[in-house]
């Protein structure tokens, strides 16, 4: 099993949107694909997910690129989780277990428990933490 890595891309991209932000520039797909070292094509997938969860916006024509539709500090991660992911992070199994199993009976609603609370406390970690903070962290690590 890998790792989704969506959400971690788009808080980068929407960091490094910040910093632009900061120094009254607009970002482009290809400037940061080369921060994240991947293709553009990702980036820009990412930033459709993003803007249609409210969180950027574009600019076409002159000075054209993408800007965050919110101040860094008004977005969470948690607003970021809800416009990349979709479901739980915690999948039960592909096709039900044996139901004459004692194990196979009862695995899926035990689980089903520990899972929600677990999305619950991630979604509550996620909601305390902005944009504005991943960015100040990023910035002082510079510094250090």
């Amino acid at each position: 099993m890998s790792a989704n890595s969506r959400l971690t891309i788009a808080v980068h991209v929407l960091a490094w949107m910040a910093l632009d932000r900061q120094q009254n520039k607009v970002a482009t797909s290809d400037r940061i694909a080369v921060s994240v070292n991947t293709n553009p094509v990702v980036i820009r997938r990412c930033l459709s997910e993003l803007r249609e969860g409210g969180l950027v916006q574009v600019k076409r024509g002159g000075g054209a690129g993408w800007s965050l539709a919110r101040e860094p500090e008004e977005i969470t991660l948690l607003d970021v989780h809800s416009a990349v992911e979709s479901g739980n992070r915690f999948g039960l199994h592909h096709s039900p277990p044996n139901q004459d199993c004692p194990i196979g009976f009862g695995i899926r609603p035990t689980l089903t428990k520990v899972y929600d609370e677990l999305e619950e406390q991630i979604h509550q970690v996620l909601a305390r933490t902005t944009i504005a903070d991943v960015l100040a962290d990023v910035l002082a690590q510079q510094k250090n």
